[in-house]
């Protein structure tokens, strides 16, 4: 893919992110669910970790290489005309001009990076060290000429890490630095009630990223809570799998 296509496609991926009126970017794997979605509307797509791995019978939390992962978004990107982001966990080990570069030249111009790292024991990186890995993926999108997406997201939540009672405050003060080094959006990962959804999106300097179930939650209902951006996770892959069990099951 030529470097200016690459250029095109990351303006576009990031003019999507509009709070409010936020960018729903369906979680894929393959070749075969990115054309579903392209085909069914959407401007752009975010490949997930989880369901990446769970399509070549892997573990999740960097059960795949750095290389698997290009390797299937090669595939995508060839399948697909349009933006493609890529969970790549807490980064596979891997240096942050390795990580841009492989992205690009597999044609992804997103990312998501995580706090958690899985290749040490699961610890969470500080706020401080997360935020320089975030910095270190811009100044390295910079030097390769590509304004690459950077999606920070926090684990937090999902760990229930620390107080509840303090929990949105840590977040948001962990995200605001994030976006201080230089991510384009921010990601609290975990299902929110409304009120804390409208605080994170309210007090964080950037568009937020929101989990959907994408099966059974209304899509009208996140632009009004200030959401810029709405991805599935692992859930539009076991909607389909339990589709295709109660199928199956007919037959069995």
């Amino acid at each position: 893919m030529s470097d200016q296509l690459l250029k095109e496609r990351a303006e576009i991926l990031l003019a999507l992110h509009q709070p409010g009126n936020p960018v729903v970017l369906p979680t894929v794997w393959d070749a075969w669910s990115a054309r579903l979605a392209v085909d069914a509307g959407f401007a752009a797509l975010t490949v997930g970790s989880h369901p990446l791995a769970d399509s070549v019978g892997k573990s999740d939390q960097e059960g795949m290489t750095f290389d698997d992962v290009l390797a299937r978004v090669e595939q995508i990107t060839a399948a697909v005309d349009a933006p493609i982001s890529v969970d790549i966990e807490s980064g596979y080990g891997q240096a942050p001009t390795r990580l841009i570069a492989g992205l690009l030249d597999a044609g992804a111009v997103g990312l998501n990076i995580e706090d958690t790292v899985h290749s040490e024991g699961g610890r969470l990186r500080s706020a401080t060290e997360h935020a320089e890995l975030v910095g270190a993926l811009r100044k390295a999108a910079d030097e390769a000429g590509v304004h690459v997406v950077v999606n920070a997201r926090t684990d937090l939540f999902i760990r229930q890490d620390g107080d509840e009672s303090d929990r949105v405050d840590r977040a948001i003060a962990r995200l605001t630095e994030a976006a201080a080094a230089g991510a384009d959006s921010l990601y609290p990962v975990g299902r929110h009630d409304p009120a804390a959804l409208r605080r994170l999106t309210s007090e964080l300097p950037l568009p937020v990223n929101a989990i959907a179930l994408p099966d059974q939650d209304d899509p009208t209902s996140f632009g009004p809570l200030g959401v810029g951006r709405i991805s599935f996770g692992p859930f539009l892959q076991r909607a389909l799998s339990v589709n295709a069990g109660e199928i199956l099951a007919r037959w069995a």
